[in-house]
């Protein structure tokens, strides 16, 4: 019976929430050691303002080794230690982290460089959470497509777009009934009593990211970076009780975030 009434009304698997448009802020400080032919070690600690430049966000502490194993090609692992803010509690958050690899296919073309950078990410976060409505370790891929002229001396200018992918967030098995304000699991039941979740079994593009910038060699060890980036994010979000027996909702939030970027690079 409950079946068949369901059919009757107005359903759908979730709710669009449209996020009010952002700018943010990021402020990198980089030193970058050549260790031998082609193979160079990076550290990197990168501060992060949003809401508008209202709010300190985290801090991103960042180590990686890149090797270029070809002349167009070149690999590179790396860690990062997250570690956000709380403006609510003014006192930092738990750390989360990450580890990275990633493969950078270049093409020179006169004073055009093209490259395709594909990189995997896993993040790990610490602390209490509740895992039915995040997974406790993401995995993600990027890929960027860059293209950047190097024919106007120290400045060289750049653009480019990356995707990234959530691949193993968690999947609902459940429809919103309009009507009564409920969510139904695909036998009929409500989701407080069985069968709507779905344990990282989804994968969904998450961002879309433009980037204008510029970079400025000062000299052969210092170096300057300015640039906008601007994303698109369209992230599923649920709010499900802790013992996951119940989905309270279940919703894509979506809109853009600017980013204002700059960066200094020390190179030895």
């Amino acid at each position: 019976m409950l079946c068949s009434l369901l059919t009757t009304l107005p359903l759908r698997a979730q709710t669009d929430v449209p996020l009010e448009p952002e700018v943010g802020g990021r402020l990198t400080l980089e030193l970058d050691k050549k260790l031998a032919k082609g193979l160079h070690l990076s550290l990197e600690e990168e501060l992060r303002f949003d809401e508008n430049f209202g709010s300190f966000d985290r801090f991103h502490s960042t180590v990686s080794l890149k090797y270029k194993i070809h002349p167009n090609i070149k690999l590179g692992l790396g860690y990062a230690l997250i570690t956000p803010y709380s403006v609510v509690k003014s006192s930092f958050k738990e750390p989360r982290h990450r580890l990275m690899a990633d493969a950078t296919w270049t093409l020179k073309y006169g004073n055009w460089n093209f490259s395709l950078r594909e990189r995997l990410q896993w993040t790990h976060r610490t602390g209490d959470m509740n895992t039915y409505q995040e997974p406790r370790n993401v995995l993600g891929l990027k890929s960027r497509l860059m293209a950047k002229y190097k024919g106007l001396g120290a400045w060289e200018p750049y653009a480019s777009v990356e995707m990234r992918h959530f691949l193993n967030a968690h999947a609902v098995s459940a429809n919103y009934n309009t009507l009564t304000g409920i969510y139904y699991n695909d036998d009929g039941l409500a989701t407080g009593e069985a069968g709507w979740f779905l344990n990282g079994t989804s994968a969904y593009m998450n961002r879309l990211r433009g980037t204008l910038g510029v970079d400025y060699r000062v000299n052969r060890s210092n170096s300057l970076n300015f640039s906008f980036m601007g994303d698109y994010v369209s992230d599923k979000v649920i709010d499900a009780n802790a013992a996951g027996t119940k989905l309270k909702s279940y919703t894509v939030e979506t809109g853009f975030i600017g980013w204002f970027c700059a960066g200094y690079t020390y190179s030895f």
